[in-house]
C-alpha cells in the first residue's frame, strides 16, 4: 500500500500519499458524520425520555412499543460491529464457511420466534424476572444478574475495543492514545442512551441506527450487483477466483479444516451461535417493551424477515470483497479480513478521490460507527437492569425499594458499567480479545438458555436445578474458553506467546451447552423430595404455567 493506489480489477482502494487508510477529505467527511450522528442520536434520545419516574417506563417503554417499533429495535440489536465487519470478512475470506454463519445469525432470531411469546407473558424486565416467576428468594436474581453481566460485560469490552480502533484508524489517528480517547468518547455515549433515555431513549436510537445501516449496506450490495450486471453467478466466479483458492472456496473447512474436529469445531460454532444470540439479555429486555405475547411473536417474525434480507446484503458485500478487492489485499490489511467491507465501500464508485465514492464510504463508515453504539446501549441497559432490579431491589432490599429509588439505581448501575467497560477496554488495546465475542454468546446460550427453557417449558425445575444450571453453564463455559486456542497458543490469541491450552475446539459450546441443560435436569432430580425446593409458599406450577400461556397476571 505505501501511498501507492491498490488496484483490483477496476476497483481502487486507497489514495494519495501519506494519506494513511484514507484521504485527508474522507477523513474529515467521516469525522463529521460521527459527530453529527452522536449529537443526533444523543438529543433524541433525550427527546424520547421517560417523563416520569416509573419502573415499567425506564425498564420497559410502559410496554408501548409496536410490534414493528419493538422489530426494528430488535434488528437493532442484532447489527453488531461484529455483523457489519466480521462477518462480511468471513465471507470474503473463507467463502461457504462465512455463508454458514450469515445463516445461523438468521436461525438465532428464529430460535428467539419460537421463545417470543412465552418469554414475554413469563417476564416483566429483566431475566431474573423470568427465573423467579417459580421460585422465589435472592438465589434465583442474584444467578440471573451474574450471568447477565458474564453476557453483557465481555460484548461491551469487545464492542468498545474494536470501534476505538476502528475509529481512530478512519479519521487519521492511529496512535495508542488516540485509540483510548475514541474508546472513551464512544463508551461515554454508551453511558449516556440508557442513564438518559430508558428503553425509549435507546430504542430510538436503534431504530435510527437501523435505517442509517440498512441503507449504507444496502447501496453497497446494489453497486456491487451492478458491477456484475445483477449476474449472481458472475459475481459468485470472480470472488472464487479473488479468493486466491478457488478450489475451496465454496466448500466447507476453510475456516476450521476439513477433519473430524475441525468438523465438530464448525459445528459447535454456529450453535452457539444460534442459540447465544436468541437470548442476548438486551434482547430479551426489548422483548419487554410490547404489549403482550402475541405482540412479541409479531415483532420476532418482522424482525426475522428484516434480519434475513440484511444477512442476504452482508453476503453480497462479502462475495463483491473477494471478487473486487482480493484476498491478498484483504488479508495484507487484516488477516482476519475485517476490514473488507471498508475496504470495498472505499474502492466502489471511483474510490475516496471521488465524490461518490468518498460519500459512500463515509455512510459505510459511520454504519460502522452507530452499529457499535447502539448495540452496546443496548447491552449497557440490561446490564444496569440486572444489577438495579435484580440484585438492589429485590436480593437486598425484598422488593421495599420505591420505584424513583430504583430508577436512581439503574442509572447509577448504568455509569458504573460503563465506566468498567471503559477501562477494560483502554486496558485491552494491543490484546486481540474478539474471543470475547464467543464467549459471551457461549455463557448466553451455556447459562441463559437452559434456565430459560426449564424455566418455561418443564414443571419439575426448581431452584436447585436453576442454579446447577446457570453455575455449571457459567463455569463450564468460561472455563472450557480459557484453555481454548483463543486465548492461548496460536497467532491469533490473547497471549500468542504462551501456550496452556488444552481445550482444542475455538468455541465451548458444544461442551457447556448440553453440560447445563443436564446439570439443570440432575439438580432438578436431586432435589425434587426437598419440599423445599419444590416451591412451597411460591407461585403454584398451575399459576405459573397460566401466566406463561397467557401473561395473566404479567405487567
Amino acid at each position: 500500500m505505501d501511498g501507492d493506489d491498490v488496484v483490483m480489477g477496476e476497483v481502487t482502494l486507497f489514495e494519495g500519499p501519506g494519506a494513511g487508510f484514507l484521504g485527508s477529505g474522507a477523513q474529515t467527511a467521516v469525522l463529521v458524520s460521527f459527530l453529527a450522528f452522536a449529537g443526533l442520536s444523543l438529543l433524541l434520545c433525550v427527546l424520547a425520555a421517560p417523563e416520569r419516574d416509573e419502573v415499567a417506563d425506564f425498564y420497559a417503554a410502559n410496554r408501548s412499543l409496536t410490534p414493528f417499533q419493538a422489530a426494528i429495535a430488535l434488528v437493532g440489536g442484532y447489527m453488531s460491529a461484529a455483523t457489519l465487519l466480521s462477518t462480511t470478512g468471513l465471507v470474503a475470506v473463507v467463502g461457504y464457511d462465512g455463508l454458514v454463519l450469515v445463516l445461523s445469525t438468521s436461525l438465532a432470531l428464529g430460535v428467539l420466534l419460537i421463545l417470543a411469546g412465552p418469554l414475554r407473558n413469563a417476564g416483566r424486565f429483566t431475566i431474573g424476572d423470568i427465573l423467579a416467576l417459580r421460585m422465589t428468594g435472592a438465589a434465583p436474581r442474584i444467578a440471573a444478574a451474574l450471568a447477565t453481566l458474564a453476557v453483557s460485560l465481555p460484548f461491551l469490552v469487545v464492542q468498545l475495543s474494536g470501534v476505538g480502533s476502528t475509529t481512530a484508524l478512519l479519521i487519521g489517528l492511529e496512535n495508542p492514545g488516540a485509540q483510548k480517547a475514541c474508546i472513551v468518547f464512544v463508551g461515554t455515549l454508551m453511558i449516556c442512551y440508557p442513564v438518559l433515555g430508558g428503553m425509549r431513549g435507546t430504542s430510538v436510537v436503534q431504530i435510527l441506527k437501523v435505517v442509517i445501516v440498512f441503507g449504507a449496506v444496502a447501496a453497497v450490495a446494489v453497486l456491487v450487483l451492478n458491477r456484475f450486471h445483477w449476474n449472481v453467478n458472475a459475481l459468485l466466479a470472480a470472488a472464487t477466483r479473488g479468493s486466491g483458492r478457488p478450489d475451496v472456496y465454496l466448500h466447507s473447512g476453510l475456516q476450521l479444516g476439513q477433519d473430524p474436529a475441525g468438523r465438530l469445531d464448525f459445528f459447535g460454532t454456529q450453535l452457539t451461535v444460534v442459540l447465544g444470540l436468541a437470548v442476548m439479555p438486551h434482547m430479551i429486555t426489548q422483548i419487554n417493551s410490547v404489549a403482550d405475547g402475541a405482540a412479541a411473536r409479531r415483532a420476532s417474525r418482522y424482525a426475522l424477515t428484516a434480519i434475513s434480507v440484511f444477512c442476504l446484503l452482508v453476503v453480497i458485500a462479502g462475495l463483491g470483497a473477494a471478487a473486487l478487492v482480493g484476498d491478498r489485499t484483504i488479508t495484507a490489511v487484516d488477516p482476519k479480513g475485517q476490514m473488507s467491507l471498508l475496504l470495498l465501500a472505499g474502492g466502489l464508485e471511483g474510490g475516496t478521490a471521488n465524490a461518490a465514492g468518498s460519500a459512500l464510504f463515509t455512510a459505510v463508515a459511520c454504519a460502522v460507527f452507530v452499529a457499535v453504539l447502539g448495540v452496546v446501549a443496548g447491552a449497557a441497559l440490561s446490564a444496569a437492569a440486572a444489577l438495579a432490579h435484580d440484585v438492589h431491589a429485590h436480593a437486598v432490599r425484598r422488593g421495599r425499594l420505591t420505584e424513583m429509588r430504583e430508577i436512581r439505581s439503574a442509572r447509577w448501575s448504568g455509569v458504573g458499567i460503563g465506566v468498567l467497560s471503559i477501562l477494560l477496554a483502554t486496558l485491552s488495546q494491543g490484546y486481540n480479545v474478539n474471543f470475547l465475542s464467543s464467549l459471551a454468546l457461549a455463557v448466553a446460550a451455556s447459562s441463559v438458555l437452559p434456565a430459560v427453557v426449564y424455566t418455561l417449558f418443564w414443571q419439575r425445575y426448581n431452584r436447585t436445578g436453576l442454579l446447577w444450571t446457570v453455575y455449571g453453564g457459567l463455569a463450564t463455559s468460561i472455563g472450557l474458553n480459557v484453555f481454548s486456542p483463543t486465548v492461548s497458543g496460536t497467532p491469533f490469541a490473547l497471549f500468542p506467546h504462551n501456550d496452556f491450552h488444552w481445550y482444542p475446539m475455538q468455541t465451548p459450546g458444544v461442551v457447556s451447552i448440553p453440560t447445563a441443560f443436564l446439570l439443570g435436569w440432575v439438580g432438578s432430580v436431586v432435589a425434587r423430595g426437598r419440599r423445599a425446593d419444590d416451591g412451597q409458599g411460591e407461585p403454584g406450577y398451575a399459576e405459573a404455567e397460566f401466566r406463561i400461556l397467557t401473561g395473566a397476571g404479567g405487567d
